[in-house]
């Protein structure tokens, strides 16, 4: 078998999808990129059994056929080969010779019949929805995804799907995001849970801007198709916690800052906090919010004050500096509104001026203040 292709084109799309691949497997030949030709065009593969991508590129061949290549190799070369047109020579014992202009490299494959068989969207469920809104779904929760393999539900994030929207939820129990787009229609309501690697991926691999995809569920996995690149992966079997309950209906307190300096003042107080707690105690009297923090054991301590809006009694109220860090990150805009009612209870951050189609909500827990 023998095809040729642009070394540029080739690399780029190879590492929209060498992500896949796991750095230490436990079989070697998901270490390879799967290379298929046929009818003129490239279909290459990378999996690690959970999740699968897939990018498809046109080549020069004449004739159909499939080979292994190891992908670190392959990659790792082609980043240092100048861009120009590539030719693969596979022989009947699956060496792969690659000549360019002014070189020859060889490489052994592998048997394409061992690489692991893809999953089939069979009884899938199908709906459209913009990239650029499955981009900042996943930007605007996948930092509140938990770590904790011993409650597989919160390693990912819970896609709540209904006639008339779309929601993405994520918590790590310390803290929670809910990101709804009325701007998509499901055929129907349902839901499942995404994991954090291939929602990372799509991130990297999908453009932030209006064109269509096509996304497709059945009861084990979930598929993805922008052009021609696609990925599927396996759905975490779990039941997400019931996070509706842990929202508070009333938070009476508002308090409106802005956005860029209360993350800053944040940043900079926080590096007086305790190192396992970052706390940051918020005293808000009037319109004056007092930012403090202390680590006891090193006798540091740092203090700031800034100007707000708030309506309410005055509340002094601590949480953990670098939650509020990244729910500030996900915010759009130059303000924010935080509400609050007790000491005890979650704080809810919003985005002051959303897009009509969109509506965020951030729950963070307080944590016990330091007397």
């Amino acid at each position: 078998m023998k095809f040729i292709v642009s070394s540029s084109q080739l690399l780029k799309q190879l590492q929209q999808i060498s992500g896949v691949i796991n750095a230490n497997t436990v079989l070697p030949i998901l270490e390879d990129f799967l290379f298929e030709v046929e009818a003129g065009k490239l279909t290459v593969v990378a999996t690690d059994l959970e999740t699968v991508m897939r990018i498809q590129l046109d080549v020069e061949a004449r004739e159909t056929g499939k080979v292994c290549i190891p992908a670190k190799i392959l990659i790792d070369s082609l980043k240092n080969i100048p861009d120009q047109p590539l030719t693969f020579t596979i022989d009947k014992n699956f060496g792969v010779e690659i000549t360019s202009d002014n070189g020859k490299y060889k490489v052994m494959g592998e048997n394409p019949d061992n690489f692991p068989k893809e999953p089939a969207a069979e009884d899938a469920t199908t709906f459209t929805m913009p990239a650029e809104a499955l981009v900042t779904a996943i930007n605007k929760t996948l930092f509140a995804v938990s770590n904790d393999d011993l409650r597989p539900a919160m390693t990912g994030v819970y896609f709540e799907l209904n006639k008339d929207y779309i929601q993405f939820v994520a918590t790590d129990a310390h803290r929670l995001v809910r990101y709804k787009r009325t701007d998509v229609s499901c055929p129907k309501a349902d839901s499942f849970i995404v994991p954090r690697k291939p929602l990372n991926l799509l991130k990297s691999a999908l453009p932030d801007n209006e064109d269509e995809l096509t996304v497709s569920y059945n009861g084990n996995h979930l598929f993805v198709k922008h052009g021609s690149t696609q990925m599927s992966c396996r759905l975490i079997d779990a039941r997400f916690p019931d996070y509706k309950v842990v929202i508070p209906t009333d938070n009476p307190y508002k308090m409106v800052v802005s956005k860029p300096l209360f993350q800053s003042a944040l940043r900079r107080v926080s590096v007086f906090s305790n190192k396992s707690t970052n706390q940051v105690a918020l005293a808000i009297t009037g319109s004056e919010l007092s930012l403090s923090a202390q680590d006891i054991d090193f006798s540091f301590e740092g203090n700031e004050r800034m100007k707000c809006q708030y309506d309410g009694e005055d509340l002094t109220i601590a949480f953990n500096a670098r939650f509020l860090i990244e729910m500030l990150n996900a915010a759009e805009g130059d303000e924010v509104r935080v509400e609050l009612s007790t000491p005890t209870k979650a704080g809810i951050l919003r985005p002051t001026d959303a897009d009509e189609h969109e509506d965020l909500l951030m729950l963070v827990m307080p944590l016990m203040l330091n007397q």
